[in-house]
């Protein structure tokens, strides 16, 4: 039973270290780069359209979306290596 809960414990400090960077990300390309760092960031244009709106109107939907895959990707590989895939 005691190696079982270090398994589990070892599963779970694995899992928040991919969850914490992709929150990291996420905080900095939503409050960061859309609203903060903006007035910087609009001095570059992208498309036409200042590159601080590019990010609150779109660029975040698109990383958030490569978050969502990377972090699937991730915890499928975990998941393997811990024995508790679905497959």
């Amino acid at each position: 039973m005691n190696a079982q809960r270090k398994d589990v414990g070892e599963y779970w400090s694995r899992n928040i270290s991919i969850i914490v960077p992709c929150l990291i990300v996420w905080a900095l390309v939503s409050l960061g780069a859309g609203i903060l760092f903006a007035p910087l960031l609009n001095g570059i244009q992208l498309g036409g359209y200042p590159l601080g709106f590019w990010f609150a109107q779109q660029g975040a939907i698109y990383v958030f979306i490569v978050l969502i895959f990377f972090y699937a990707w991730r915890m499928n590989k975990l998941d393997r290596e811990f024995d508790v895939d679905e497959q």
